[in-house]
């Protein structure tokens, strides 16, 4: 039998810190390098994450929180359009070789990246794309409930709209490593956030995408 994993939120991050740096390690700075299957699954996620953004702000600048960034293949998208021209880009990861990567990458001004497992700035939009995924087969009530706390703690580091994607329990065929979310659960989670609420599902792929709107 394969050792448990840790109950300890602080040990399960290190793990998943550990996987991460070995596999950009392994892979470099593209798709599979942070275990997404193919590029145009990473690219088809953060499209639907950037819908969120509202369209009186496409044509004025926004400031953006990515939480599990990677390294920045967001801001790859985000880098050309006119709402980034004289805006900026908050990148955070758990992993350092990710920030390094990342770094090294995009040496853009409007692009600071941070080695955190928190967002630390103030942003328009804050984006989550994949990064609850992996849990290392932990307890479902104790990385859900992490998972809430976390975006709990990006919620209010969010001026206009939260936006995050999670793996659905309704899949047909599950990875013992990753996390399976109850969309109801999570939507009700949302709506105690805010009222404005909407589900993404429609869309090729076992998840769903959440947005959270500020009202008022």
């Amino acid at each position: 039998m394969p050792e448990a994993p840790p109950e300890d939120i602080g040990q399960l991050l290190n793990l998943i810190s550990s996987a991460y740096t070995y596999r950009i390690n392994q892979c470099g700075p593209v798709a599979n390098g942070v275990f997404w299957k193919d590029q145009d699954g990473q690219v088809l996620r953060y499209e639907l994450l950037l819908q969120a953004v509202a369209e009186e702000d496409l044509g004025d600048p926004i400031t953006v929180n990515d939480l599990g960034c990677g390294y920045g293949a967001l801001f790859d998208l985000l880098a050309d359009q006119h709402m980034m021209k004289d805006g900026h880009y908050f990148g955070y990861d758990i992993s350092p070789k990710m920030i390094i990567e990342a770094r090294s990458q995009h040496p853009d001004p409007r692009a600071t990246f941070i080695e955190s497992p928190v967002a630390t700035e103030m942003a328009d939009y804050s984006f989550v794309s994949g990064t609850y995924n992996m849990n290392f087969g932990a307890r479902r009530d104790i990385w859900g409930e992490y998972v809430k706390t976390s975006l709990k703690r990006l919620w209010d580091k969010t001026s206009k709209v939260m936006a995050f994607n999670m793996l659905d329990s309704a899949s047909p065929e599950r990875l013992l490593d990753l996390y399976y979310a109850d969309r109801n659960e999570f939507v009700a989670f949302a709506l105690t956030l805010s009222p404005e609420v909407e589900i993404i599902d429609d869309y090729p792929l076992t998840e769903f995408t959440i947005y959270v709107k500020r009202v008022g």
